[in-house]
C-alpha cells in the first residue's frame, strides 16, 4: 500500500506545512509510546499538544471528532485515537504503527516489572520511584482535564452536561456507558431543538489563516472513504489475526490450560471494556480472583499501581493479570515461560480488536464530519467525558494525597503542585517531569524511611 507523498503541502499560506514522511510519523509515535504517562487524559492531552498545537498535523475540530468516536468504542480511547490519526496520515500501515508503538514500550516495561514483582515481591527502591511518580501522574491528569475542558466546554450547555456527568459518576456511581448514552441522546435531541446551544463545533473550527495539514475544512483523503470490499477484507484479516494465536495456544497447551483460557477471557473483555480501565476493572477482578483464581485480591491492586506508573494505556493492567495468572498456574511449563505467554496473549486479545474497530468505523465517521446531528451528539458526549475524566482525576488525587484515607501526604502535595504549575504555566515537557519526580521520590524515601 503506497504511502502519502512527503512533498504534499498545504497551499493556504506562504509558509506551508509538509506532509510528514512515514519516518517522521514513526519517530513521533515511538516517542509517544515512551512518554504517554497519565492514563487516557494525560495521553490525549499530549496528542492534543503535539498533533494539534505544535505539529499541526490535524485540526482541532477533526481531532475532537475522532476522539468522540473513540470514546464510544470498547477499549482504550487514547490508543484508538492514535490509530485513527496514524491511519489518516499514512493509511492502514500508519494506523498499525501508531497503535502498536503506543502499546509496545509499556508492554516490555510492565513485563519486566511484573517479573520482578512475581519473583521478588515489592522491592523498596522500586516502590520509592513509584512513590514519586504518582504525584507527577496526578499533575499530568489535572493539566489534561483543564486542556481538554478548555477545548470542549465552550458554552453553558456543555459545562452543565459535564457537571451532571461528574455528579452522576462521582456521587451516584452511575455506569460510564449509561452516562455516554444519555449525553449522546441529549445532544441528538438538543441539536434539533436548540442548535446554537449544542453545535459547538464552530468554536473548534479553523480561524482564517490557520495552517493545518488535516484541517477541519479539508476534504476526506481518498483512502479514508468507506468501501464494502475493504470492510470485508479488514474483518477477515482482523479476525484471523485476533484468534489464530489464541487457537494455536489451545492446540499446543490444551483447551484447559491457563494461557488459552486467558486468551478467551480477555477477548470477551475486549468487547465490553467501555469506559476505560477503571470501569472494567471490577469485572476483571471478580472473574480473575473469584472465578478463575488466577490472582489474590491484593495482587490486583498492586497490578493497577504498576500500570498507573508505566507509559501506555492503563488497561495494560490486564497484561499483569495474564502474567501473574499464568505464573501461579503454569500448567507444566516453567513459570517464566507460562507467565510470558500469558502476558502476551492477554495483551494481544486486548489490543488487536482496537485496530479492527478503528479501521472499520473510521471511514464512516470521516464521511459524517459536518453532519449536524452527529456533531451535536458527539459534542455532548465529549462534554460528558470531561466530567467523567474529572471524576478519575479526583479519585486518583484522593488516593495519592491521602494514601491511608486519613492523613495528608505533604510530599505528594508539594511535588504534584510543582509539576502541575510547571506544566501548565511554564510548559514543562512530560519526560523531565516524570523522570524528575521518580528521582525525587527515591531520594525522599532514601533520606527518610526506605
Amino acid at each position: 500500500m503506497s504511502e502519502s507523498p512527503t512533498t504534499t503541502t498545504l497551499n493556504t499560506e506562504a509558509t506551508a506545512i509538509k506532509h510528514p514522511s512515514f519516518g517522521d510519523a514513526f519517530r513521533f509515535w515511538l516517542k509517544l509510546g515512551f512518554i504517554s504517562f497519565g492514563g487516557p487524559t494525560g495521553q490525549i492531552a499530549i496528542m492534543q499538544t503535539e498533533l494539534v498545537e505544535k505539529k499541526k498535523w490535524i485540526g482541532q475540530a477533526r481531532f475532537l471528532h475522532a476522539l468522540n468516536f473513540c470514546m464510544l468504542l470498547p477499549g482504550p480511547e487514547a490508543q484508538q485515537l492514535a490509530i485513527y490519526v496514524g491511519w489518516l496520515l499514512h493509511r492502514t500501515w500508519g494506523g498499525i504503527v501508531s497503535g502498536a508503538l503506543f502499546v509496545i514500550p509499556s508492554m516490555f516495561v510492565l513485563w519486566g516489572l511484573s517479573l520482578v514483582y512475581a519473583a521478588y515481591g515489592n522491592i523498596p527502591w522500586i516502590a520509592a520511584v513509584f512513590y514519586g511518580l504518582k504525584p507527577a501522574v496526578m499533575a499530568i491528569v489535572a493539566c489534561a482535564v483543564i486542556r481538554i475542558g478548555q477545548k470542549a466546554l465552550k458554552n453553558t450547555t456543555m459545562w452543565s452536561i459535564a457537571a451532571v456527568a461528574f455528579i452522576g459518576i462521582f456521587f451516584f456511581n452511575l455506569p460510564f456507558p449509561a452516562i455516554v448514552f444519555s449525553a449522546g441522546l441529549i445532544g441528538f435531541i438538543g441539536g434539533h431543538l436548540w442548535k446554537e446551544g449544542f453545535n459547538v463545533a464552530s468554536a473548534h473550527g479553523p480561524k482564517m489563516g490557520d495552517n493545518t495539514l488535516l484541517g477541519d475544512e479539508e476534504d476526506t483523503p481518498e483512502h479514508a472513504r468507506p468501501s464494502w470490499s475493504r470492510a470485508l477484507w479488514i474483518c477477515f484479516i482482523g479476525g484471523l489475526l485476533w484468534w489464530v494465536p489464541i487457537l494455536l495456544v489451545g492446540m499446543w497447551l490444551g483447551w484447559d490450560h491457563t494461557v488459552f483460557k486467558e486468551g478467551v477471557f480477555f477477548s470477551k473483555a475486549a468487547m465490553v471494556t467501555f469506559g476505560g480501565a477503571y470501569a472494567v476493572l471490577p469485572y476483571v477482578a471478580q472473574q480473575a480472583v473469584d472465578k478463575y483464581g488466577w490472582l489474590k485480591p491484593g495482587e490486583m491492586m498492586d497490578g493497577l499501581g504498576l500500570a498507573e506508573t508505566t507509559p501506555g494505556p492503563l488497561i495494560m493492567v490486564l497484561q499483569f493479570v495474564g502474567f501473574i495468572g499464568a505464573w501461579h498456574h503454569p500448567g507444566g511449563l516453567p513459570s517464566i515461560v507460562a507467565a510470558t505467554l500469558g502476558a502476551f496473549i492477554s495483551t494481544w486479545a486486548t489490543f488487536v480488536p482496537c485496530f479492527l474497530w478503528i479501521l472499520l468505523g473510521a471511514p464512516h465517521i470521516e464521511r459524517l464530519r459536518g453532519n449536524l446531528k452527529l456533531t451535536t451528539t458527539l459534542s455532548a458526549v465529549t462534554a460528558a467525558v470531561v466530567g467523567v475524566v474529572l471524576n478519575l482525576a479526583v479519585w486518583f488525587g484522593l488516593h495519592v494525597l491521602f494514601p491511608d484515607g486519613k492523613s495528608l501526604d505533604w510530599f505528594a502535595l508539594l511535588l504534584s503542585t510543582v509539576a502541575f504549575i510547571g506544566m501548565l504555566k511554564w510548559k514543562w515537557d512530560v519526560i523531565p517531569v516524570v523522570i524528575g519526580s521518580g528521582v525525587f521520590g527515591l531520594l525522599y524515601k532514601v533520606a527518610f524511611d526506605l
